[in-house]
């Protein structure tokens, strides 16, 4: 699947979770696509410098410490982006969680060359 798929699904879905969430603003779907390609930027610069600076938390909690590594990045975001706004940690974790759940089965549904059928 390509590249430019995979940020349109990823924006559909925070634009839908946005409409769902209380706790989660964003606009329109501008903003929405935006902040994708942000979260794409800021997950291939930003984040391994936090996995590998938090290595050893990350061990010792058998790797949930990286769900907050994902609760920074979106939060690095939020504060980026004047057009979104997301209500705390808790929101954030949620938005974080379900973002990557369905982006992952759409994704799967969109992908046709690893079926076999």
């Amino acid at each position: 699947m390509s590249f430019l798929l995979r940020l349109l699904i990823s924006a559909v879905v925070a634009f839908g979770l946005a409409n769902v969430l209380p706790g989660v603003h964003i606009p329109n779907f501008k903003d929405a696509l935006l902040l994708v390609i942000l979260l794409a930027i800021l997950n291939a610069i930003v984040k391994p410098l936090l996995v590998l600076l938090t290595l050893p938390i990350t061990i010792l909690s058998f790797g949930l410490f990286l769900f907050v590594i994902n609760v920074i990045i979106i939060s690095i975001a939020d504060w980026l982006m004047t057009g979104i706004n997301i209500d705390g940690f808790w929101w954030t974790l949620i938005f974080s969680l379900l973002l990557s759940f369905i982006s992952s089965f759409a994704f799967s549904l969109f992908d046709k060359k690893d079926r076999d059928y």
